[in-house]
């Protein structure tokens, strides 16, 4: 059976690893080892940061909308439940952009769902 030498496999292999380390501090980025470990711990943050930033972006729409919800005169919580009493189906998401970029728009629903608070 034939040698099999290893040097570009292992060449092309390091120079993978190293190229996705880049932006890594100091000896993460240049010596194999340090960038492998740190390649790892990398990616494990990547995968439980993407739960995260989910949690992240609904507290914020939460705050936006909470926020817009008091210059109108409700909590957010009231906000929320005169929207469920009075049938309105939208997400929080879209509330916090309708706080944002329209607050007429969002006054209007702030109204809607105090007349459903009332009734």
């Amino acid at each position: 059976m034939a040698r099999v030498k290893r040097g570009v496999t292992k060449h092309r292999r390091h120079r993978a690893v190293l190229k996705s380390v880049r932006g890594h501090r100091g000896s993460r980025n240049r010596r194999y080892k340090v960038a492998r470990e740190s390649l790892l711990h990398a990616m494990a943050y990547q995968t439980a940061h993407r739960r995260l930033r989910k949690r992240q972006m609904r507290a914020l729409w939460i705050i936006r909308i909470n926020a817009a919800a008091r210059t109108n005169g409700l909590s957010y919580s009231r906000l929320i439940r005169g929207l469920i009493l009075a049938n309105v189906e939208i997400d929080r998401k879209q509330l916090a952009d309708l706080s944002v970029r329209e607050p007429d728009a969002f006054a209007e629903v702030a109204r809607v769902a105090t007349e459903a608070l009332a009734a």
